[in-house]
């Protein structure tokens, strides 16, 4: 049934095309992608010399490759930015959950969510109240176990909170820390049978995997493939790293023959992305510097293909900055979907980006990009920190101490301020903030600007600091 313009809008839904309203049996089905952990180039399309990935290359073959796209450097905080479209400062999760902190570091940590809020309109929410039928099958982690989900899953009576029609029922965690395949097959499965489900809705399916996160899987098949090609058992370059992403690349070209056999290929937006960056010491992040976890490109420079039928036709490739945040007014823009009154949104439609609108590529070489991680994570080379890329230029606000992630994790309780020409230097080796200190000044303030109008704050030193004991963890609850 094809909505009237005057019962979609009693019904709370505002769906505008090009040429008006845009009918549940024209809006496109939306299957998002998320890797876990891959890093920028472990994908061919990025850069892999090591493994084929014929499937995730036709996505990209037939539509378009950001060269310069963001996630947040960890999962929780990408996750809850995908679907809030907002910055971490603004929904206040920028910390993986559930809770950890550093009371004796030398920096006091913000307190952060744990949970989603039930009241954020995500945009699984959004599409739903348009029509759509909506999945969340995968990892969740946005949620704490004694409440509505967990690292894993989110439970299934609390799917429609986050605007999702079905989820994927419980699944063992262990399954996909130490067995198997990660649930590479499980999960595509799952996906396929909904969408042979959902014959008389649009659907948006959120596809969350596991892989490649540690302890990396893969099947054994593959596995040997890559031992007899001499790939090691262990550390860099892995034979089961390999295995892994080929065993992904399949699962791609799966759904892409499910969906040509349900005659909805042609109707169907692809996004493939990353969480954040790989981890360093399993596949090598070069030219960027640093992996997982950390503020410099290596920990938030992420693979982000879209492919949108009749729109990318081609293989493109746009250098312009995007960030996850950007993904939520995108989709409702592909859908014909206008945001809802009051709902904040800190990300801009790529819309005209995918259909190579001149005017929108020069704002967007011009709009700041923003990071706000007040969090310890020495594991990962993460102190608290903030921020920003302006045109060619990055800088990085570490508020009062610094990890160095090239220097074996050696620990100074001093904050500094680095700034960086992306452009010529990619791998961020020549820091200009001496060099450039009214540039360095200006972005400085910018970014403080920009942390404050969030509702954010400025973290303070913790005067219960202990440089001795500054490591010592806490895992107690602690809610905001």
């Amino acid at each position: 049934m094809i909505l009237s313009p005057k019962i979609m809008v009693s019904a709370g839904i505002t769906a505008f095309g090009l040429n008006g309203y845009v009918s549940a049996q024209q809006q496109p089905n939306i299957l998002f992608i998320l890797i876990d952990d891959m890093g920028y180039p472990a994908i061919e399309t990025y850069g892999n010399k090591f493994v084929k990935t014929p499937h995730i290359n036709s996505l990209a073959q037939q539509g378009m490759s950001f060269e310069q796209a963001y996630a947040c450097p960890q999962s929780t905080p990408t996750r809850a930015s995908l679907l809030t479209g907002q910055y971490t400062a603004r929904n206040k999760m920028w910390h993986v959950v559930p809770y950890y902190g550093y009371p004796k570091a030398r920096v006091q940590e913000p307190k952060y969510l744990q949970e989603l809020p039930r009241e954020q309109f995500t945009v699984a929410e959004a599409l739903k109240t348009a029509g759509y039928n909506t999945a969340m099958i995968g990892k969740w982690h946005l949620s704490t176990y004694d409440n509505d989900g967990y690292y894993t899953y989110l439970y299934t009576d609390k799917a429609a909170y986050y605007g999702f029609n079905y989820v994927l029922p419980f699944q063992n965690p262990r399954e996909y820390q130490s067995v198997g395949d990660k649930g590479v097959d499980m999960l595509t499965s799952e996906t396929m049978k909904f969408m042979e489900k959902s014959a008389d809705k649009p659907f948006f399916v959120y596809l969350s995997h596991h892989t490649v996160h540690q302890k990396v899987l893969a099947p054994e098949y593959l596995v040997k493939k890559y031992r007899e090609l001499g790939f090691a058992e262990k550390g860099l370059h892995s034979a089961t790293y390999m295995a892994a992403i080929e065993h992904l690349d399949n699962s791609v070209g799966k759904l892409i023959e499910k969906l040509k056999q349900l005659g909805k290929y042609d109707n169907t937006i692809i996004f493939f992305v990353s969480d954040n960056g790989g981890v360093d010491y399993e596949f090598d992040n070069a030219p960027l510097r640093a992996g997982k976890g950390s503020a410099y490109e290596g920990g938030t420079r992420v693979p982000f293909i879209v492919k949108w039928p009749q729109v990318t036709t081609s293989a493109l490739i746009s250098q312009l900055p995007v960030h996850v945040v950007d993904v939520y007014p995108t989709m409702l823009e592909m859908a014909g979907i206008k945001n809802r009154a009051g709902q904040v949104l800190d990300g801009k439609s790529i819309v005209p980006l995918l259909k190579q609108n001149k005017s929108a590529q020069h704002k967007f070489s011009k709009r700041p990009v923003y990071f706000y991680q007040p969090l310890y994570d020495p594991q990962w080379g993460a102190a608290p920190s903030a921020s920003m890329v302006l045109g060619d230029y990055k800088i990085l606000w570490f508020f009062g101490d610094y990890i160095d992630v090239d220097n074996k994790l050696a620990y100074t309780p001093e904050g500094r301020v680095e700034l960086y020409n992306l452009k010529t230097d990619l791998s961020e080796t020549t820091d200009l903030s001496a060099r450039e200190p009214r540039r360095t000044k200006a972005m400085k303030a910018k970014l403080t600007k920009w942390i404050l109008k969030s509702g954010a704050e400025i973290p303070t030193i913790n005067p219960n600091f202990d440089i001795n004991k500054w490591t010592e963890i806490d895992t107690s609850k602690k809610e905001e």
